[in-house]
């Protein structure tokens, strides 16, 4: 594996090059997935047929998390070369969680972002294997010395983000509430999803700050509302959502009987509170300025994003 340079601090004059200053969301992701990929491609050049599933498993998703995290590291001045690893890293996790997820013995999907799912183009053995090669060199990426002194600390708050406290565990209430006697609460829905999906979106948002050492708690806050806004902007695709742009089934949620945030709050409900949750995201970055125009619009993507 190619270590990734030392983290640097920029120097001011770095910081507000002409081309981080004025960039949209758009250009900014697209460098992101860009540089992510090309990453990928380094790490995972091997041509066996695991790792091919490992590569075919993480392309062509939006990479939101991973670019999250580079994003963040610009925002504390931290060379982004510092923060790819950390960005490949949770992109493994989130994409090792969506081929386990999409197995029979889950959620049973045939396609995943406009393909076959994992399982579907090769076997089930193939899709479990992947998978957890995929959480394993998650870990394997962070524990690189090149990533300076807090590197533990984003290993394991990884762990803790993705394992029983976390993500598994959000997964895990989702499972139960399949063969609950009454459909989840209000309160019950946000606390899985939380833990599904915000776990995961909340490391991302503050994984800059802990490479930089910095305070996390204007991040936390931005990734615990931009976290149930993403949730809500999915059972709103659900329900109004085209398979072709989602790149996966649409309307199951109802058919199963399934509770959403749709189903509890009605669809024109779930919008509004998506937009609150984008205005408080929006707010809790104050404290960063202009600098945090790129990751405002990252809130404002997310609630209105049809894909």
């Amino acid at each position: 594996m190619v270590p990734p340079p030392a983290p640097h601090r920029l120097t001011l004059a770095e910081a507000v090059d002409g081309v981080v200053a004025e960039r949209s969301f758009a250009q900014a992701l697209s460098t992101a997935q860009s540089q992510i990929t090309a990453r990928a491609d380094v790490v995972l050049a091997a041509d066996d047929q695991l790792t091919q599933a490992m590569s075919y498993a993480i392309r062509g998703g939006k990479m939101l998390r991973g670019f999250l995290v580079l994003e963040s590291a610009r925002l504390h001045h931290v060379d982004p070369k510092a923060a790819l690893d950390a960005a490949l890293a949770i992109e493994c996790v989130h994409a090792y969680s969506l081929v386990h997820d999409d197995l029979p013995c889950m959620d049973d999907d045939d396609l995943r972002r406009g393909q076959p799912t994992v399982h579907r183009k090769w076997d089930e053995a193939t899709a479990v294997l992947a998978g957890d090669a995929l959480q394993t060199l998650a870990f394997e990426l962070l524990a690189n010395p090149a990533l300076g002194p807090h590197a533990l600390e984003l290993l394991r708050t990884l762990a803790q983000s993705s394992g029983k406290d976390g993500m598994v565990s959000g997964q895990m209430l989702d499972i139960a509430a399949e063969s609950a006697a009454a459909p989840l609460t209000l309160v019950e829905i946000t606390r899985l999803q939380g833990r599904k999906t915000g776990c995961l979106i909340e490391w991302s948002a503050t994984a800059g700050a802990r490479l930089a050492g910095a305070d996390t708690t204007p991040l936390q806050k931005y990734a615990a509302a931009i976290g149930l806004a993403f949730q809500i902007a999915d059972d709103i695709l659900d329900v109004e959502g085209d398979a072709a742009k989602v790149g996966k089934a649409v309307r199951k949620d109802e058919g199963a009987g399934k509770a959403t945030f749709v189903s509890l709050l009605g669809l024109e409900a779930a919008k509004s509170r998506a937009a609150e949750l984008c205005e408080e995201a929006c707010t809790s970055l104050a404290s960063y300025g202009t600098d945090a125009h790129t990751l405002m619009e990252t809130a404002r993507f997310i609630v209105s994003r049809d894909s």
